[in-house]
């Protein structure tokens, strides 16, 4: 097998960008490079790994099996890289995180778990709030640190934040919807459309706000909290949806495929960080804890979520 670390790079980064150019670009490489080491890793596996198209390539069923897989042996080279760095691995003790729904289902478990195995003396305590609650809670020194959702913070100059992902937000509708055959699809494309709104953290309001930002409404027929919900009703065909490519997967829980398309209109991304108060500064467990996420937080060192051109 020719298979080595850097074809899982180059693999995962194809997978979350959704482009070569745009992955090689991040990576710091050739196209060539990066299509090579994609070809090498199908013909070893003997399995096809994406769907291309003009647009761009997206997972197939068993790219997608095998993106999780490729993202935890990637996360394990790195907990090797720090693991002879950290000489004060037996340090114990306790800090408190918060993080949103969001964030908590999709984001913090792997930073936990490498942090678990780097550092197994320190406890942390893992709560979860809605965001503004976190602010109040970070702020009054309930919370040692937080990982949340960086827009909308209310808090201003008396929280520091420190970005770790941002994530391009983008159009899912059913894989066979007859906007998929057009170059471009507008925010006022999307309003004809019944829309499946997602009423969790700041989605609804941040929904609103580029959608009324550009004079325009959502036809909304469906408020769930469910991701899974959403996932399942636009694979169904009962609507469209905008939502980020973090939480974005290509397949219902039924199986059914659904698809993910760039908006030419101006979507802001969801950008997830971490955040403290300024005041209180971070204890030597929280300080600890960013260094970790500095280290591992994404396998493209900031350019984590892009969309296909």
């Amino acid at each position: 097998m020719r298979v080595s670390l850097r074809h899982f790079r180059f693999f995962v980064a194809v997978a979350e960008t959704g482009q070569v150019s745009k992955a090689a670009a991040a990576l710091f490489t050739s196209q060539p490079a990066v299509t090579e080491a994609i070809k090498t890793l199908e013909t070893d596996m003997g399995v096809k790994l994406f769907n291309r198209s003009p647009k761009g390539v997206t997972l197939t069923y068993e790219g997608a099996i095998f993106l999780q897989h490729a993202q935890t042996v990637l996360a394990a080279a790195v907990d090797a890289m720090l693991a002879p760095q950290q000489v004060q691995r037996d340090m114990a003790g306790q800090m408190t995180l918060a993080c949103t729904h969001t964030v908590a289902g999709y984001f913090v478990t792997p930073l936990l778990s490498r942090f678990r195995r780097i550092f197994p003396g320190i406890e942390v305590n893992l709560v979860e709030f809605e965001r503004p609650e976190i602010e109040r809670r970070v702020l009054s020194g309930e919370v040692d640190l937080a990982v949340c959702l960086l827009s909308p913070l209310e808090s201003g100059d008396r929280i520091e934040t420190e970005l770790l992902v941002r994530s391009k937000r983008r159009l899912w509708l059913p894989a066979n919807h007859a906007l998929l055959e057009r170059k471009s699809i507008s925010l006022r494309d999307i309003q004809a459309e019944p829309y499946i709104m997602l009423a969790v953290d700041d989605a609804e309001e941040t929904t609103l706000s580029y959608f009324r930002n550009a004079g325009l409404e959502p036809n909304v027929v469906f408020r769930t909290t469910s991701m899974e919900a959403i996932r399942n009703v636009v694979a169904e065909g009962f609507g469209v949806t905008v939502l980020s490519d973090m939480v974005y997967r290509p397949w219902s829980l039924d199986g059914i495929r659904l698809a993910a398309a760039a908006i030419s209109d101006t979507v802001p991304s969801m950008d997830i960080g971490l955040v403290w108060s300024r005041s209180a500064g971070l204890s030597r467990d929280a300080k600890v804890f960013v260094d970790v996420c500095r280290s591992g937080s994404g396998i493209l060192g900031g350019i984590v979520y892009d969309e296909p051109q």
